[in-house]
C-alpha cells in the first residue's frame, strides 16, 4: 500500500538551493533502500546518482535521483510504502517546487 504521510515521517526542508542540500526530520524509523533511518534530523546532499544522509556521526549513502515532477508540490511530503510493517521511503516531495528525491528499488525491504 502506498501512502503520502506527514504524521509518521515529517519532512522539514530548511534550504533548497542549487547546492542540492536539504534538511529532513524523521519522527519514526524508516527504510531507504536497504538502509534503516532512525528518528532524527538529517542533512541530505545529492551527489550524482546518490543521496548522502548525515546526522551527527551517522552517514547513510543510498541510490537516489532528483527529478522534476509534472506538478508543483504545495507542501512537503514523504511518500512511503508499508512492507512487512516497515515504512519504506519511495520519494520525498519538496514543497513549493516541482522537485522530488526518488529512491529506486523501493519495492522490498531487507536488513532484517
Amino acid at each position: 500500500m502506498k501512502k503520502v504521510t506527514l504524521a509518521g515521517l515529517t519532512l522539514a526542508v530548511a534550504a533548497f538551493a542549487a547546492s542540492n542540500t536539504f534538511h529532513v526530520t524523521f519522527d519514526s524509523d524508516a527504510w531507504i533502500g536497504t538502509s534503516e533511518v532512525k528518528p532524527g534530523s538529517y542533512k541530505i546532499q545529492m551527489e550524482g546518482d546518490k543521496a548522502i544522509l548525515k546526522s551527527g556521526k551517522n552517514v547513510i549513502e543510498v541510490p537516489a535521483k532528483l527529478e522534476n515532477a509534472n506538478q508543483r508540490f504545495q507542501t512537503n511530503a514523504v511518500v512511503v510504502k508499508t512492507v512487512d510493517n516497515k515504512q519504506k521511503v519511495e520519494e520525498i516531495q519538496l514543497g513549493g517546487t516541482n522537485e522530488r528525491i526518488v529512491f529506486p528499488g523501493s519495492s522490498s525491504v531487507s536488513g532484517e
